[in-house]
């Protein structure tokens, strides 16, 4: 038997027990590794290429508020400025019982969302997990599955507590469907798919009604739940929930972020200043927030962004060539996967696991974004956490240089991702003049609420891009987009149509 040059070899007794065996060797008298020096050279590398300037930064800002811009003035653009339908802030007044059914890249989640108002509410939910067949099964069956989910929902939480919901006689159960990918919306209970993201790719979906597709969902499974009479009122994108929600509860919110498993961005535009729904009649004067889905800038042209080897390789091997550029530099589901390439890179070249199989390590994907997490906070001398996940996942043993490289080139890919979000944020901050006033973002998802330091290095960006007013747009744990910002909507979406305004949209 062959000891590993640390801690993890074993017997196995006649007994049939396993005896663990616990060693250190030198370094030279064990595998081959690489030297401090060797590791500090490439580290240096790496620096030049993943770092990004301020002067850069605010280039790419530039390009960026320009894309917004033409995104309101044109349909069909790149980035596609997707109006909402959901006009202007919640007042506070919202009041009773809403369902919202929330399609996530993770997770389905169902909630029943209590509105009280003045900021309050309260929330029942259940979370249902998705299967990666799931996601690339025929569309109207991933449809079935929510509707099945919310069917089981509303068996097990709502059946027998229908009194306690307030429902008039006639009256109908609000639903917000949170449906997190861009559609293209004429009006606010209506959505046309324009592509899959966050590795979604149902077929037969792209190009159709999804709203239709779940309405038909609904009437197979929940429509027979006599007692509980269902109404989709909303289709609602998270970022969009996230916006109002987040302003519900902080009315100083403004523009809302997600940094999670795909990226996007939401805000409140002047309906004068988006040309494209000039021929709608709605009042000049009006309010409507904007689904950005800015995960797509620069895609397709790549004049912009900074992007090394490492990201068109991710590029040119993911599911959608060529698009969602700005998700694939800073979405939590693409930066373990940026750093095994490198990792893979110095394997090849004879760098790092010399002697060592490391056939764990050359499928795509198996080195997740929590990994950098981890190896960023690691608060030992040692930098056990990282021995951890090497020997644990990858089966390979590796020297104190060589953890402190990979300690670093993790920090070089989040702040990358950190500082790049922070450009886009600054976009929508220009172009809308908060700078002076200062204004809070609302911003969620696994990246923002996880990874460490992942706020202080938007909080960074900012300042670099605009200077010592830079520190007046501060980003903070947002509210419940998906569920509470849902019902939200669902709630001001019915005061709205029973009010007689914009009854078409």
């Amino acid at each position: 038997m062959v000891l590993s040059r640390r801690g993890s070899g074993s017997i196995t007794l006649a007994s049939g027990q396993t005896l663990a065996l616990h060693t250190r060797t030198q370094d030279e008298e064990d595998l081959p590794h690489a030297t401090k020096k060797t590791m500090a050279d490439h580290l240096r590398k790496y620096e030049s290429i993943f770092t990004l300037t301020p002067q850069r930064m605010r280039m790419i800002v530039e390009a960026f508020k320009e894309t917004l811009e033409l995104g309101l003035e044109k349909p069909k653009q790149v980035v596609p400025m997707i109006p909402t339908y959901v006009f202007g802030f919640p007042t506070g007044d919202e009041i009773g019982d809403y369902l919202a059914v929330d399609l996530g890249g993770t997770n389905l989640r169902v909630c029943l969302v209590s509105v009280q108002g003045e900021g309050k509410f309260e929330i029942t939910q259940t979370k249902y997990r998705l299967t990666e067949e799931q996601k690339h099964e025929d569309g109207q069956q991933l449809f079935d599955f929510c509707a099945e989910c919310l069917k089981t929902f509303v068996d097990t939480n709502l059946a027998e507590e229908e009194g306690g919901l307030n429902l008039q006689p006639g009256e109908t159960l609000p639903l917000g469907f949170t449906f997190s990918y861009p559609c293209t919306q004429e009006k606010i209970d209506h959505g046309v798919l324009i592509r899959w993201t966050k590795g979604f790719g149902a077929p037969n979906t792209e190009g159709r009604d999804v709203a239709e597709m779940f309405r038909k969902s609904l009437a197979k499974y929940v429509y027979n739940i006599q007692e509980l009479p269902i109404t989709m009122t909303a289709l609602i994108n998270d970022t969009t929930g996230t916006l109002i929600a987040s302003h519900y509860v902080n009315p100083k919110t403004k523009i809302a972020c997600i940094f999670g498993t795909g990226c996007n961005a939401a805000y409140m535009e002047h309906v004068k200043d988006i040309p494209k729904i000039k021929g709608l009649g709605i009042d000049e004067n009006a309010e409507m927030a904007i689904n950005c889905e800015w995960g797509a800038f620069d895609s397709f042209e790549h004049e912009h962004l900074p992007r090394t080897k490492y990201d068109i390789i991710v590029d040119e091997s993911s599911n959608k060539p060529g698009e969602q550029a700005f998700e694939k530099l800073i979405s939590g589901r693409y930066l373990g996967e940026i750093m095994r390439l490198v990792i893979c890179e110095l394997i090849d070249e004879g760098v790092l696991f010399l002697g060592q199989n490391t056939y764990k390590l050359e499928s795509p994907y198996v080195f997740e974004t929590a990994f950098l997490s981890l190896m960023e906070s690691d608060p030992t001398e040692e930098l056990l956490m990282i021995i951890g996940i090497f020997s644990h996942f990858f089966a390979v043993e590796t020297t104190l240089a060589e953890r402190q490289f990979f300690r670093a080139l993790a920090m070089l890919i989040g702040r990358r991702a950190a500082r790049l979000s922070a450009c886009g944020i600054a976009a929508i901050v220009s172009k809308m003049g908060y700078l002076d006033e200062g204004c809070l973002v609302g911003a969620d998802g696994s990246l923002y609420n996880k990874y460490p330091g992942f706020a202080d290095r938007i909080h960074e960006g900012l300042v670099d891009i605009f200077g010592e007013k830079g520190r007046g747009i501060m980003t903070c744990h947002a509210e419940d987009g998906s569920g509470v910002g849902s019902a939200i909507i669902a709630a001001m979406t019915k005061a709205r149509k029973e009010s007689g305004l914009y009854l078409d949209v």
